[in-house]
């Protein structure tokens, strides 16, 4: 008998788990794969950007879901007390551009290992390698959880407060494959449809296969549905077999996934030189024709204002042959380039698989949930943290804040709750 069970040693559930030790809890963690945050060790391509250090009324305007929902775990656990945690737990820290928080090591894992070692300090239990199979219910409260543990066998571990931290559906390898959202559901729970967010975007431009591994630094990027700008990101844009990546993608990504699934037309246009207006870039292409010897190549003038890697693609662009002499090029030509350079365009017909997304859109309904202790307002013991609710954010830093206020918030609510009911029944 345990007086709080968390399921998931993810982000949100080592800090639920640790926080109601802390509190005096016995609790219980289970997780199905073989170690404790592996999704965490890879975020920030292994650096791990943990949380953002903007000011906290800035953050809601980078929650892409119910924001509203978020204010109260939010204020109960912000991204300073974030920071404080992670430096009490040990681990120093450093802010780099655009405010993002990362620790200083530049390692993943000592995010996780600091979570980790927070849960141990205060006695949490952990069951590895062991997959629940059911939340035990009766009367509409909890009982337990039922659960194959790592030696294959069938178990049931009791208590009456269970909190749900299993994540979502990106990243599968790790761990999270929508289990969350099937205990959920047969909770009696509403599950919104959930779809991958913050993800590479496929395109079909007949040029794709030449841009594989090209990274555009201080490009603006403008999402366009049904021909009507919608989002518009300045910062870096990638392109790799997955597709269109970069932060100023990502951040767009979720957008246009909606409006795929929904049958829109989406498209993407880059402004590749956005310091400088059509005039300024004409003249900029004026004076660099004027220093090149009329017999060099077209190829070597765009060289000079992109990429190396971009010059083939962009002369296909254009219909302009690589090895046209620069004396030869026409005007009509010159202010097709500019076009181009001003707004490359780039027509999304699909988005990379959860595989590649770094968090999940969707997932259980946030009004189905009491936003001062997140427990179900559908079974009495039940709670949610993490990415298994309907809250998802920009990427740098915050859906990783998201994580850990719920789970901060549901340890403390959980444990609360059990000790309330330990003096009642004393």
């Amino acid at each position: 008998m345990y007086d709080i069970i968390v399921i998931g040693a993810g982000a949100a559930g080592m800090m639920a788990a640790g926080t109601a030790a802390r509190s005096g809890m016995k609790v219980l963690l289970i997780e199905k794969t073989e170690r404790a945050g592996r999704k965490i060790r890879i975020t920030g391509k292994g650096r791990c950007n943990l949380t953002n250090a903007r000011p906290p009324e800035e953050f809601a305007s980078h929650i892409r879901a119910n924001a509203e929902f978020m204010k109260g775990p939010f204020a109960k656990f912000d991204n300073r007390a974030v920071m404080r945690f992670f430096e009490r737990q040990g681990v120093k820290l450093v802010v780099e551009r655009g405010e993002r928080v990362f620790p200083a090591s530049g390692k993943a894992w000592d995010i996780s290992n600091a979570l980790e070692g927070y849960c141990k300090d205060f006695g949490v239990e952990f069951a590895y390698r062991s997959r629940v199979t059911r939340i035990v219910t009766l009367c509409g409260r909890v009982l337990g959880v039922d659960f194959v543990n790592r030696h294959g066998f069938p178990r049931r571990a009791e208590a009456d407060r269970i909190i749900v931290a299993t994540g979502g559906m990106s990243y599968p390898a790790t761990g999270s494959t929508g289990d969350g959202y099937l205990f959920a559901a047969d909770a009696g729970h509403t599950i919104e449809p959930v779809r991958p967010s913050l993800t590479p975007l496929v395109t079909s431009h007949p040029q794709r296969k030449f841009l594989d591994g090209l990274l555009l630094k201080n490009v603006r990027a403008t999402l366009y549905v049904d021909n009507q700008p919608v989002r518009e990101e300045f910062g870096e844009v990638g392109f790799s077999s997955r597709g269109i990546e970069g932060a100023a993608t990502l951040r767009m990504s979720r957008d246009a996934v909606d409006a795929l699934i929904d049958g829109r037309s989406v498209k993407m246009t880059l402004d590749i030189k956005p310091a400088l207006t059509h005039e300024m870039l004409h003249e900029r292409i004026k004076r660099e024709i004027a220093e090149m010897a009329p017999e060099e190549f077209f190829s070597e003038l765009l060289r000079k204002l992109v990429p190396k890697q971009l010059t083939f693609p962009l002369a296909r662009e254009l219909d302009v042959h690589s090895r046209l002499y620069v004396g030869k090029v026409s005007q009509t030509e010159i202010e097709r380039l500019i076009t181009v350079l001003k707004g490359m365009t780039f027509p999304v017909t699909d988005y990379a698989p959860f595989e590649y997304a770094v968090v999940t859109a969707g997932g259980v309904r946030c009004d189905e949930v009491n936003p001062e202790t997140l427990e179900s307002l559908k079974i009495r013991g039940l709670y949610f943290a993490g990415e298994v609710l309907d809250i998802d954010a920009d990427t740098g830093g915050y859906n990783l804040q998201i994580a850990f206020s719920t789970g901060r918030l549901a340890g403390m609510q959980a444990a609360a709750a059990a000790a309330a009911a330990k003096t009642a029944q004393e």
